[in-house]
């Protein structure tokens, strides 16, 4: 529940996910650019959980996460989309050995490894990622 507190207020109930609030009235000009490049970075954080869309959201997310400010905790509180991200590097384990990767295989799984590393980096996640890394790590190897 500690975690639902923290993630950015566009995302409140009170709004269509995917859509600012209008419980925080912006004036004219850069809070509503910036509720509109959040709604985007919503939309693609959503598309990383349909594999028809994902290679396109990994690229965008990519390329623009420095321009989300809050793009770590969204992508850690997003339903999924942690597991999606871990699934692009398993999904490459098969053709290290014999080196087979394909450029387009090596860049989705380099897009995904940005985004996990803005996950790590990110204050505000970051403590949250470590627990979760060393867990998986547990259950790996016990």
């Amino acid at each position: 529940m500690k975690q639902m507190m923290n993630m950015p207020q566009n995302l409140s109930m009170n709004a269509p996910f995917g859509l600012p609030s209008t419980s925080n009235p912006t004036s004219a000009g850069v809070p509503a650019t910036k509720d509109r490049k959040m709604a985007s970075a919503e939309h693609l954080v959503l598309d990383l959980s349909n594999p028809d869309l994902r290679e396109n959201a990994l690229l965008e997310l990519s390329k623009k996460r420095e321009l989300f400010q809050d793009l770590a905790p969204l992508l850690w509180n997003s339903f999924g989309t942690i597991a999606a991200l871990l699934q692009e590097i398993v999904s490459i384990y098969p053709v290290l050995s014999p080196p087979n990767l394909t450029p387009v295989q090596s860049n989705r799984v380099c897009n995904a490894l940005a985004l996990l590393q803005c996950v790590a980096s990110h204050p505000d996640t970051r403590m949250l990622f470590l627990n979760g890394m060393f867990s998986c790590d547990e259950f790996v190897w016990s």
